[in-house]
């Protein structure tokens, strides 16, 4: 049952100092950002995810999590170790908690020289061996996994498949029946125990009402299981698509059965170019307000600014 209601602030009347309805102060603040694609070599990603941090100190400093939503490199080891040092250089919310994205299966495109090489794809590397140096990373046992901050549930989902086992997968995001049933349990556990909202976040989007693609399989399986608890948001990333041209790529939240956020890209959001953008949260005792940062020009984006009654 659909308890959300998305409120997407008019670009016409929108400001950045809006005022959010609820008087008081958030009871949790956390961030957003996918697709950081911060490879050991790629000092221009490197540079934006410097940068991220340092805005994101500034413009939340009482965050509490940093969720990096997939696509955190390529997978290889040096660009776990680059992120890992980023994130020990620098100011961050205490809690830092990360996604798998195809981009952790990077490693079977290149050769042992690290070149792009997709004529010897799979080039030795194996699913497992992407996953686990994931794994390595978060310190997870699997690639979906639960925590909780402030009492408030947060669920991280993950693709466990490539083209390896099933070369029409594609970029998409296979989600076990195993991964689906632990979702469905883990949502009803916090939905008895009257935890509101429940936020969870995958790196590709479901497909939307005028896509042809299905960035997860099975979509219709997860739709099923995010609207059979109340007060679900669902955050994605993926696509790289602007802030500015809409929060949810997969359709209304009336229609869904709850709310979905795009999160844009740190490294190179889709059109822009020198841009650099991600969502900061605030969670108040009846509403979520979401809103569009622009990370490169330190301010608020205007048309990405929404609350999520609950």
């Amino acid at each position: 049952m659909a308890v959300a209601v998305l409120l997407a602030a008019s670009p016409r009347t929108a400001s950045p100092d809006i005022k959010v309805s609820a008087p008081e102060r958030p009871t949790l603040t956390f961030a957003v950002i996918s697709d950081i694609h911060v490879q050991s070599w790629n000092r221009a990603a490197i540079r934006k995810f410097e940068a991220a941090l340092s805005d994101l100190s500034k413009a939340a400093p009482q965050a509490q999590v940093l969720v990096l939503n997939g696509d955190l490199g390529d997978g290889h080891p040096d660009d776990y170790r680059t992120l890992q040092s980023l994130l020990a250089a620098r100011p961050h919310p205490p809690n830092v908690f990360c996604t798998i994205g195809n981009h952790e299966f990077y490693m079977a495109w290149h050769n042992v020289r690290r070149q792009w090489s997709d004529e010897s794809f799979p080039n030795g590397e194996t699913e497992a061996a992407s996953i686990r140096r994931f794994l390595q990373f978060v310190r997870e046992p699997r690639v979906y996994y639960r925590k909780e901050v402030a009492g408030y549930p947060f669920i991280f989902l993950g693709m466990e498949r490539y083209r390896q086992s099933d070369p029409s997968l594609h970029e998409d995001a296979y989600l076990s029946p195993e991964q689906l049933r632990w979702l469905g349990k883990t949502l009803a556990g916090a939905a008895r125990s009257g935890r509101r909202p429940m936020f969870v976040f995958l790196h590709q989007p479901l497909p939307g009402p005028s896509s042809t693609e299905r960035g997860v399989v099975p979509a219709d399986a997860l739709k099923t299981e995010l609207a059979s608890a109340p007060g679900v948001i669902l955050f994605t990333g993926h696509t790289h698509r602007e802030l500015r041209l809409g929060a949810s790529e997969t359709g209304r939240p009336e229609s869904l059965g709850f709310a979905a956020f795009n999160s844009s890209s740190a490294a190179s959001p889709w059109p822009g170019s020198g841009k650099s953008e991600g969502l900061i949260v605030e969670v108040y005792p009846s509403e979520v307000v979401v809103k569009g940062r622009d990370f490169a020009r330190r301010r608020w984006i205007p048309e990405a600014r929404y609350s999520v009654k609950y």
